[in-house]
C-alpha cells in the first residue's frame, strides 16, 4: 500500500513537473515558432506547424549587424561580472569572517537598493554619463551593470562563505599566509561552486538587462537587448523579424544555461546540507 502512495506521488510530482517545465517553455517556444513565419502569418495568430521560412533570420543578418551587438553583450557581461567578483569577494569575506553588529543592516541595504525603480534615478545617472563621456560606451555599461548586480553577488557570497568553517582560515593564517593569500589560496578554492553559480547568474541578469542600455547606448557599445529592441519602428512591429531577432539574443545564455546547469544548480545548493 505505501509503495503504491509513493508510485503515485512520484508519477504526480513528474507530471507537476513537465507541466510547469512546459508552461516555463512556453513563450520560447512560441519566438521560435513565429520566427520562421512571414509576417503575415505572425500577425494571424500561433500555428503550431507553420511554413518553415529562414527569410527573417537572413533580413536580420544582412540588415542590421548582429556580430556587434553580440559582441558588445559578451564583453558587457563577462566584463561586470568579473569586475563585480573582484568587489564582492573581500566584501563577502569580510562580513562572513569578521562580523560587527551592523553587518546584517548592510546587507539587508544593499539588497533595498535592488527594490528602487530604475527610473527614479534615470536622469542623474543619465547626465552622470554625459558629463564623464560615458554614454554609448562599454566601459559605461559595464560598470552600470556591476553596481546594479553587486548587492546579489555579495549577498550569496556571503551565503556561501559562512558555510565555510573559519578554523580552516585561521590556520592558513597561523601558518604565514597573508590576507591576500587566505582570500586567493584558500578561500577561493574552497567556494569555488558558489563563485561559479553567482558568476553564472550574473552573466544571464546582465546579459538580460533592457532597461539601462537601451537608455545609455545608441550604436557602439548597444548589446542584444538594445538590438532587439531596434526592430520595433514608427511603422509598427515586424513580429516574425522581431522573433528571429529575440530568438538570436537568448540562445547563447539559453546554451551557456543548458551546458552549466549542474555547475548552476550545485553552486545554488552550495552549504544547504551539511
Amino acid at each position: 500500500m505505501a509503495r503504491a502512495v509513493t508510485t503515485r506521488r512520484r508519477i504526480a510530482l513528474t507530471v507537476l513537473a513537465w507541466t510547469v517545465a512546459l508552461v516555463i517553455f512556453f513563450p520560447i517556444l512560441y519566438t521560435i515558432i513565429t520566427s520562421i513565419k512571414t509576417e503575415t502569418e505572425a500577425i494571424q495568430g500561433f500555428d503550431l506547424i507553420p511554413s518553415f521560412t529562414l527569410e527573417n533570420y537572413v533580413t536580420v543578418q544582412t540588415q542590421r549587424d548582429y556580430f556587434k551587438p553580440f559582441m558588445n553583450s559578451v564583453v558587457i557581461s563577462v566584463g561586470s561580472t568579473l569586475l563585480a567578483l573582484i568587489i564582492a569577494i573581500p566584501a563577502a569575506w569580510a562580513m562572513a569572517f569578521s562580523p560587527t553588529k551592523r553587518t546584517k543592516d548592510i546587507l539587508m541595504w544593499m539588497l533595498s537598493t535592488k527594490m528602487m525603480p530604475a527610473v527614479a534615478v534615470l536622469v542623474p545617472i543619465y547626465l552622470l554619463f554625459r558629463d564623464f563621456g560615458l554614454l554609448d560606451s562599454r566601459i559605461g555599461l559595464t560598470v552600470m551593470l556591476m553596481l546594479i548586480n553587486l548587492p546579489i553577488v555579495v549577498w550569496m557570497l556571503y551565503t556561501y562563505f559562512r558555510e565555510i568553517p573559519g578554523e580552516i582560515l585561521e590556520a592558513a593564517r597561523m601558518d604565514g599566509a597573508s590576507l591576500l593569500n587566505e582570500i586567493l589560496y584558500v578561500l577561493t578554492p574552497m567556494a569555488v561552486p558558489g563563485i561559479a553559480s553567482t558568476m553564472l547568474l550574473n552573466v544571464i541578469l546582465a546579459w538580460n538587462e533592457s532597461f539601462w542600455t537601451i537608455r545609455l547606448t545608441t550604436t557602439n557599445a548597444a548589446p542584444l537587448t538594445a538590438f532587439i529592441a531596434s526592430f520595433s519602428s514608427p511603422q509598427g512591429l515586424f513580429w516574425a523579424k522581431l522573433s528571429a531577432a529575440s530568438t538570436l539574443a537568448i540562445a547563447p545564455i539559453v546554451i551557456l544555461g543548458w551546458f552549466s546547469q549542474k555547475q548552476l544548480v550545485r553552486g545554488l545548493t552550495f552549504g544547504a546540507v551539511k
